[in-house]
């Protein structure tokens, strides 16, 4: 019976092991098409507006990206440069909603020379 429990450990043990070193073998292809996640999450309750940008890692050198809020008037009403130290994948930046016009807004994004882009619209 000791024989079956400790062959059925080393089995589970090892087939959990290769699903790992599987899963920790992820490369980016260079020439792959590259479509970055932008998102925007609006938060009433804490009266914030939370923005994510995820760019492709890279773990040896930092990255410079620009961060636009475009209002619906077609105005940039805050700009910013943000640095991604190396090995990190995603930016952050929010704005409290109190002071900010209704209408539809975009989170704009300029990164390796492309722009990307999210858009919302905040009620009155």
């Amino acid at each position: 019976m000791n024989r079956y429990l400790v062959s059925f450990l080393v089995f589970t043990t090892l087939l959990f092991s290769q699903e790992n070193l599987v899963n920790t073998q992820e490369t980016i292809d260079i020439n792959q098409s590259y479509d970055p996640n932008v998102d925007c999450l609006i938060l009433e309750d804490e009266n914030s507006i939370i923005c994510k940008f995820e760019v492709i890692r890279d773990t040896e050198k930092e990255q410079v990206i620009t961060i636009n809020w475009v209002s619906p008037t077609g105005e940039i009403s805050r700009s910013r440069e943000m640095i991604i130290p190396p090995g990190d994948s995603s930016a952050y930046d929010y704005r409290y909603l109190d002071g900010r016009e209704g209408g539809k807004w975009d989170f704009m994004i300029i990164y390796n020379g492309k722009e990307y882009s999210s858009k919302f619209e905040l009620k009155n």
